[in-house]
């Protein structure tokens, strides 16, 4: 009996050796390679495939020695900026991929292709599942799917009207006004100061979003962003080490200090809409900012049967965090390049200051103002097509799908790497590289060969929410800008952009400023 125990044991340890070296065969090795078996044999080529690490080794000695030097001053970026992706489309074809690790990657620079992919209507492709450490950051709407993302969407959607954002142009206003009259102070005797600009976009973003959002001041919201600040500092930091399952809820010192961050940044954020809701019980506010429109819509679905079609405080607070993570680092970057790319360009300054002083001369601009500005949108477009805040969208297909002729097999990563699309020649002419604001003069879906090859805000039903906002926000902060001083770059400047969520300056952007 004890013999057949001992039998049976063993028996037991060498099929669960078994299962589990199968298992582990097909993970990193079977299926894999039938992955690059089906997109081989659609005539897509690719980086072979290296048992579990894939690309990312090389990727990163890319990133690493392009990241180690400025480049020269030109519009050239796409090798400091993605360097390994542009070098597989190089090497490969604008429809290429490459490992991810075990998972195939596949680039797609068709815009049609892009535009399906964006629009997929099945919803087989779908965002990839998030790291656990993004969504301490913020769980809003851009984290969501399916019918929990369209709730969402629906009832943020009113606050984001183009008649709403109107009315908060004068916010907008003051917060560019503060900025000038911080900068004013900064005049030498000599007449003209230097400064980082990157920093200062920063700070006048944060106070726009935290008076349209909250209708706070920026000393209020400065302590929200503070936090937020250091708690995306860590998760960065984390992301780019080796991702280990379940080490996040190890109580290391900075675990503890994100969870601590996260905890109080929610605090915050819950009292801010509990005196907004009181407010609005006891009719104290006019409901003028984003969040006020929120909760207004918000409690215009409650009466509906289903829970599903409205949010409770804990979402709310959700995509209060995304208010603050989206519309602050995005604007600050485009306005940080804009700024950059007018100093390289002092012709194109020029022709905008012009066209503000004809357009507004001394006053601020108010809605038509900024419905007049032709050449400062044509700026904004252009730098936002050579400088994009999100250098590239990524999807992930669940299910086998059709985009156009190609099949695309469950389990492959997409990527829509918009600064390489933006640069493409057969898209954009044999100029792509340069900067020429002219070609928006007839509109975006003009400015290319193929009219839907720009989509900076993304596309389709997922289009960015806040895309009138931000656009409305950098015309305003430009044109005021230009109302108040002509600038060109410090000597000490040096052209480094890198990713860190956004296209940032990895050495400060010197500006040098002149009053007017």
């Amino acid at each position: 009996m004890e013999n057949l125990m001992f039998h049976a044991s063993i028996f037991s340890l060498v099929f669960l050796l078994g299962y589990c070296f199968l298992r582990a065969f097909y993970t990193i090795w079977w299926k894999p390679k039938l992955l690059e078996k089906f997109l081989k044999q659609q005539g897509i080529k690719g980086t072979p495939y290296k048992l579990f690490i894939g690309d990312m080794k090389e990727y990163i000695k890319q990133i690493t020695e392009a990241w180690a030097k400025p480049i020269n001053l030109s519009h050239q970026i796409a090798g400091r900026v993605d360097p390994f992706t542009r070098n597989v489309v190089q090497q490969y074809g604008k429809i290429s991929f490459f490992w991810a690790g075990k998972t195939p990657r596949l680039i797609i620079m068709d815009p049609d292709l892009i535009k399906e992919v964006l629009s997929n209507k099945e919803g087989h492709i779908r965002k990839p599942k998030i790291n656990p450490l993004i969504l301490i950051l913020t769980r809003g709407l851009t984290t969501l799917e399916g019918e929990k993302w369209a709730a969402h969407r629906r009832i943020i959607n009113p606050a984001f009207h183009l008649e709403q954002l109107k009315g908060m142009i004068p916010l907008f206003v003051n917060s560019s006004a503060m900025l000038i009259e911080k900068w004013m102070k900064l005049v030498s005797c000599g007449g003209t100061f230097e400064i980082d600009i990157w920093p200062e976009f920063q700070e006048l973003t944060g106070d726009i979003i935290s008076r349209t959002a909250f209708g706070i001041k920026y000393n209020e919201g400065k302590k929200i962003l503070k936090l937020q600040k250091e708690l995306q500092k860590l998760v960065i930091e984390t992301m780019q080490t080796l991702y280990i399952p379940g080490f996040r809820f190890i109580p290391t010192k900075k675990n503890r200090r994100r969870k601590d961050l996260d905890k109080k940044i929610t605090s915050m954020l819950r009292a801010w809409i509990e005196r907004m809701e009181n407010k609005m019980k006891t009719k104290e506010t006019n409901d003028h900012n984003l969040l006020g429109l929120l909760l207004q819509s918000n409690d215009q679905n409650k009466g509906t049967d289903a829970k599903s079609n409205y949010m409770n405080m804990e979402e709310i607070i959700e995509e209060c965090k995304q208010f603050y993570l989206a519309g602050h680092e995005t604007t600050s970057s485009w306005l940080t390049w804009t700024m950059v790319v007018l100093a390289m360009h002092p012709n194109w300054q020029q022709k905008a200051r012009e066209e503000v002083q004809q357009i507004c001369g001394d006053k601020d601009p108010d809605t038509e103002a900024i419905r007049h500005l032709k050449t400062v949108t044509m700026i904004l477009y252009e730098v936002l097509r050579l400088y994009p805040p999100v250098i590239a969208l990524y999807q992930h297909a669940y299910k086998e799908t059709k985009i156009g002729n190609l099949t695309v097999q469950a389990g492959v990563d997409l990527t829509l790497p918009i600064l390489l699309v933006n640069r493409d020649p057969e898209l954009w002419g044999d100029d792509a590289e340069e900067f020429k604001p002219e070609r928006f003069s007839e509109g975006v879906s003009k400015a290319s060969k193929d009219q839907t090859a720009f989509f900076p805000f993304g596309w389709g039903p997922r289009t960015c929410i806040g895309q009138t906002f931000a656009i409305i926000e950098a015309k305003v902060a430009l044109a005021m800008i230009l109302q108040h001083f002509s600038f060109e770059l410090s000597a000490s400047y040096t052209h480094a952009p890198y990713t860190v969520m956004t296209l940032q300056p990895q050495h400060e952007a010197q500006i040098i400023f002149h009053p007017l």
